[in-house]
């Protein structure tokens, strides 16, 4: 007997494993509450977030006879992987109203392109905390300011992946400096070295300053990272290294994307067949 879901005004197949996805308050939970009591097996993000290689092969295993025997099942998963391996379908949950469903692929595709431009929306408007691991150097320079900006000059917390970006530096003089040079190293959170540059290397020219000047440097650059989490390190300090001020992994920011890709660098592969 097929299972009804009155929240959604839709029922469930027999024989059918369906994925439900959606954001924390979306009405999930609710769907899963449903369905159990309307006698679906359900699993939910904490046992799946908890359970072992050896549980998720009994789990498939589980839900492979409950297919084959009519039953239906319920699973509301964050793992993109995980459905596409065990679902039939993908319910899309958003404000307790069913948004879309069908094909594992093309849900999680959709549900992922949300997510990105909801994660982008969240992070505009809005600078990360400087908050370096360490800091050194003389003191001759201060960094007052550390920021991730849009093209447009607007601060973000969240890069979209291939969007224009800016990283904004600020650097306030106690004492005179001949040649200072200003540079930037963006990691990834395992401290992995992804770009570094610096004004001597771009061959901008900042000195001489005395103290009390200020300089304003802004880095421009396409973001074509993959993604996930970064830090940023920058530092101010003479051309033969000598810091004058120094901030290890002072910003956190996030760069999102439509799509999961692996790695670090995205080379955005054109695919063709022959």
């Amino acid at each position: 007997m097929a299972i009804a879901i009155t929240q959604l005004g839709i029922s469930a197949p027999d024989g059918a494993v369906i994925g439900v996805i959606g954001e924390s308050g979306s009405g999930v939970a609710t769907v899963l509450e449903e369905s159990r009591k309307a006698g679906a097996v359900t699993f939910d993000h904490t046992q799946l977030g908890a359970a072992d290689a050896l549980e998720r092969a009994r789990m498939a295993g589980q839900l492979f006879d409950l297919r084959r025997a009519g039953g239906v099942a319920f699973l509301a998963s964050h793992e993109d992987e995980l459905l596409r391996q065990l679902v039939d379908e993908i319910w899309w949950v958003h404000d307790g109203k069913l948004a879309g469903k069908g094909d594992p692929t093309k849900m999680l595709a959709k549900y992922q392109h949300h997510v990105a431009r909801r994660l982008r929306a969240l992070g505009d408007g809005r600078s990360a905390p400087v908050d370096p691991s360490m800091r050194r150097g003389d003191g001759r320079a201060k960094l007052i300011t550390l920021e991730t900006l849009t093209a447009e000059g607007r601060p973000t917390m969240v890069w979209a992946s291939g969007e224009d970006a800016m990283i904004r530096v600020v650097v306030e003089f106690a004492a005179g400096v001949d040649d200072p040079v200003v540079g930037i190293m963006i990691r990834t959170r395992i401290g992995f070295e992804v770009y570094g540059t610096n004004t001597e290397l771009e061959k901008l020219k900042l000195g001489p300053c005395a103290a009390g000047d200020r300089r304003e440097i802004a880095f421009r650059f396409r973001c074509d990272l993959c993604p996930q989490e970064y830090t940023i390190t920058a530092a101010s300090h003479d051309p033969d290294g000598v810091w004058h001020d120094w901030l290890e992994d002072a910003v956190a920011f996030k760069v999102t994307d439509t799509r999961y890709t692996a790695g670090v660098a995205n080379l955005r592969a054109v695919v063709s067949l022959g």
